[in-house]
């Protein structure tokens, strides 16, 4: 069972949340969208303010991917625009590549998938780029400090020391809500892998975009994507980081309908 809001009329766009968030993320985005399109935002399995199903070992990056095609099914309004940002940008895209009668565009900001990159420069960027974000994380998350743990991490992969702080009130609520989530992000789950030849065959339109200003994790995942999907638009957000959409929403909302 999951939770989302949804207000307007015409064709669906889904809205998925990234890390320590849930649908609340898009509540600034809400109106601006729903006044052409049909505005949906979900809860992903575990996020959100209810209680959880299960102890938490069902979750992984699998488990979203298949979560969302499930969601999508359930609307029964035919292929939706796909919207990522962050960890969602591995549902958005794994949705389109099995499942591309569900699809009809996909929007992703700065995702976090991976597996499909095989050069040794692009991988030791990301390596080193991703300790230096998430490697001081860890301690706070063992002790089971969610509420430091979740501001480190968003100055981190802010690249922006104060980040968190710069939040409007309600998004950081929203994120100290969701400060349970990270036990289970940081613990070893299945993750998909898929092949760049795969991500090929995604024939929708697909916009790949980042931040000017973002770290060298999402700068090099973004290019990658970007070259395996032919007719992708790889867009760069001038003077952007990790956190635009939290930052600056209404920027955000109109470059994703101009491009939707």
């Amino acid at each position: 069972s999951l939770a989302y809001t949804e207000q307007g009329r015409g064709s669906p766009v889904v809205m998925v949340h990234g890390c320590c968030a849930d649908r609340r993320a898009w509540e600034p985005h809400r109106e601006a969208i729903a006044q052409n399109h049909r505005f949906i935002a979900l809860d992903q399995r575990y996020w959100g303010t209810a209680p959880w199903p299960d102890k938490g070992e069902k979750y992984s990056r699998e488990t979203q991917i298949e979560d969302l095609a499930a969601f999508v099914r359930g609307l029964g309004s035919g292929p939706v625009h796909l919207v990522g940002w962050s960890l969602s940008g591995t549902s958005v895209l794994g949705v389109a590549v099995r499942y591309p009668e569900l699809v009809k565009s996909v929007y992703v900001y700065e995702g976090g998938l991976s597996t499909f990159i095989t050069d040794p420069a692009d991988l030791k960027a990301i390596d080193d780029d991703a300790d230096a974000a998430f490697n001081p994380v860890v301690p706070l998350v063992k002790a089971g400090d969610g509420a430091a743990a979740t501001r480190l991490l968003m100055d981190n992969v802010n690249a922006q020391p104060g980040a968190f702080d710069s939040l409007p009130p309600a998004w950081r609520a929203m994120q100290l809500d969701n400060a349970r989530t990270l036990a289970l992000m940081f613990a070893p789950s299945p993750s998909p892998k898929f092949t760049c030849q795969q991500l090929a065959q995604i024939k929708v339109p697909v916009a790949v975009v980042r931040g000017e200003r973002t770290r060298p994790f999402y700068r090099v995942i973004a290019a990658a994507t970007s070259r395996c999907i032919p007719g992708s638009k790889l867009i760069v957000v001038p003077g952007a980081r990790h956190l635009w959409p939290g930052q600056e929403p209404a920027a955000f909302s109109a470059a994703m309908m101009e491009s939707t």
